[in-house]
């Protein structure tokens, strides 16, 4: 029970930072000290599917309750405060920074070349990212009414997309929907869960929602298995070189979250910079010691 309660724990604070755009739920996983344990399970599930399921459903139920429970709240909280809970994130991706060079530092051996290219890639990748600013769209309650099959399968793709980076730390899938101009749709079906069973007014039918939720999350299914696969393979062959990357991804991540537009949609101030400085302390202080007690 103890290990299913954590697991639950593990996966709520996954689903809250799923939520953020630039904020990578496989940062999380590595802070928190279970990324090696998700990316085994979930590729040899099928070889001891009771074990796997103990570690999959609590954590898969956490994810759905963090984004449930949290997605007004982080939504609140970047309405009227974004510049210090963004600092706040950012604290987190660089406080796991030092812990992830000690895996890309070989004891004997020099830093190679290739550690140097691997780490400095993604960097170059996410700060050209940053400056696309995704897709032109309409009004979600506008677009979930006009969806076809086209449209689907494209929702589809975007799930394939957002999982794959949820697999990668340092990658995050709002950030990878944002880009294809799919986040503020999925947001939106997300927040009308809730108001579908409570029967209020002014939300779209059920059959709508489904249109959005179903194929994104056929999608998230199809990108986490085979990215994991992937991955898992890459980490018994190339384990420093991997971890290069991920540690680039992470640099990378900073700017890219730092230039997005939601950070400073608040505004900025004197008080906000005094509590983002004391957020992003806490932040980075967090991930540090977590990291260096789990990993």
């Amino acid at each position: 029970m103890g290990k299913a309660i954590k697991n639950f724990i593990n996966g709520v604070a996954v689903g809250i930072t799923e939520i953020v755009p630039g904020v990578s739920g496989g940062t999380i996983a590595v802070i928190l000290g279970f990324y090696d344990e998700f990316i085994t399970t979930l590729n040899h599930f099928r070889e001891n599917y009771k074990k796997s399921l103990k570690f999959f459903v609590p954590l898969l139920l956490g994810m759905v309750a963090g984004i449930l429970a949290f997605s007004s709240v982080i939504h609140y909280l970047l309405t009227n405060f974004s510049f210090p809970t963004v600092a706040f994130f950012i604290g987190l991706n660089l406080g796991i920074i030092p812990i992830i060079f000690s895996k890309v530092k070989e004891p004997g051996r020099k830093f190679e070349l290739r550690k140097i290219v691997a780490a400095i890639s993604p960097v170059l990748v996410l700060v050209t990212l940053s400056f696309f600013k995704g897709a032109s769209v309409t009004e979600p309650a506008e677009m979930i009414r006009a969806i076809d099959l086209p449209f689907m399968l494209f929702i589809l793709l975007g799930g394939v997309v957002a999982a794959a980076a949820l697999v990668i730390p340092g990658v995050s899938g709002s950030f990878m929907l944002l880009l294809l101009g799919l986040y503020p749709l999925v947001t939106y079906a997300l927040s009308s869960i809730g108001p579908l069973f409570t029967g209020a007014a002014d939300v779209p039918p059920v059959l709508d929602v489904c249109k959005v939720l179903g194929p994104l999350l056929i999608g998230i299914l199809i990108g986490g298995l085979s990215m994991a696969r992937l991955i898992e393979r890459l980490l018994k062959k190339h384990y420093a070189v991997v971890y290069s990357i991920i540690l680039g991804l992470l640099i990378g991540s900073v700017y890219a979250l730092f230039t997005r537009p939601v950070t400073f949609q608040s505004g900025i101030s004197a008080p906000m910079i005094v509590i983002a400085v004391l957020t992003f302390a806490c932040g980075a202080i967090l991930s540090f010691k977590l990291g260096q007690k789990r990993l």
